[in-house]
């Protein structure tokens, strides 16, 4: 898509002789671009509740809710958390989840480990360990397997024998790989709770932090979780909207200078919002190249372009 966008702009300001905008001013207008739509997501979510509230908004093919909720839900991520020390854990970023958090949704805790370990060879959507007992450990359907050093997540879809399981995502590419094997029934939901309440709460005879009712504290960029029970790895799992991966239009040049679209490039990166959102995305960033240009037409151009699609919305 990011080609398209790309063109559009170009032929738009071209046409017109308003100017050039470089590879690297098109890749910054980009991201900028992507990431005001990506923000608008949650207040045009926020705007589509109210108007259900008081009956403004459709059903079936007319529920703008449902198509927000699709486009959000791609930038939804549940990834375990790395540990600092103990029942401290690294809030997601790009060092310990691979992406940055936008809005963490919920923490939840699995108190129970039914298995770990190291893979012993790789096959495609298995998890094989020839030492494994994963049948007499109890390891169902629907349990939750970690990758402990990518902490990507897979559920179990069949214990095929006591060392090979079946999973829904091919999560096991290398070996030897440390993993985890959770139980999936016994997750709950941990409350999040003020600095200034926990010691009371945690002191408290009637509610203190338990396996069954586990509590966190948020930090700059950690989170304490109580009981200190939760201290292993993979225990403790984040849900959270991350932010949508930096576009860039990559290219390699031609004799004649002109930059030739070449997405074989190593950090070539499509935008990440839905098809849909090509047009909007579009005057966006004719706003920022007119500011760039100093011609005030394409910034008005894609000004009124803009407030013309989100009339549409109502």
């Amino acid at each position: 898509m990011i080609n398209e966008v790309r063109n559009t702009v170009l032929s738009i300001l071209n046409k017109n002789n308003y100017g050039y905008i470089s590879p690297s001013d098109f890749n910054l207008f980009a991201s900028q671009a992507q990431m005001e739509l990506f923000e608008e997501m949650f207040s045009d979510y926020n705007a589509t509740i109210n108007k259900e509230n008081v009956r403004l908004s459709g059903t079936d093919y007319g529920d703008q809710k449902k198509v927000i909720e699709e486009a959000m839900e791609l930038f939804n991520s549940t990834r375990p958390l790395s540990n600092l020390a103990g029942s401290v854990y690294f809030l997601p970023s790009l060092v310990t989840t691979g992406n940055d958090y936008y809005m963490l949704v919920k923490v939840l805790c699995y108190p129970t480990i039914l298995d770990t370990g190291s893979n012993t060879s790789v096959t495609s959507f298995r998890l094989v360990n020839s030492a494994a007992t994963f049948l007499s450990d109890g390891i169902v359907p629907g349990d939750v397997v970690v990758n402990l050093n990518t902490n990507n997540i897979a559920m179990v879809a069949q214990v095929l024998s006591n060392t090979t399981l079946i999973l829904d995502s091919n999560i096991f590419t290398t070996t030897p790989v440390d993993y985890v094997v959770l139980k999936s029934s016994d997750v709950v939901e941990a409350e999040k709770v003020p600095h200034s309440r926990i010691s009371l709460l945690n002191t408290s005879t009637l509610t203190p932090s338990s396996q069954l009712f586990p509590s966190y504290t948020q930090q700059t960029d950690v989170l304490t979780v109580f009981p200190v029970s939760y201290k292993n790895r993979g225990q403790v799992v984040a849900n959270y909207f991350r932010y949508p991966a930096t576009p860039k239009w990559t290219y390699i040049t031609l004799v004649s200078g002109e930059p030739a679209f070449d997405q074989s490039q190593p950090d070539y990166q499509d935008f990440e919002v839905p098809q849909e959102y090509e047009y909007p995305l579009i005057f966006k960033i004719l706003q920022y190249a007119g500011m760039s240009i100093r011609e005030i037409e394409a910034v008005q151009f894609g000004a009124v372009q803009e407030a013309q699609q989100n009339e549409n919305k109502k």
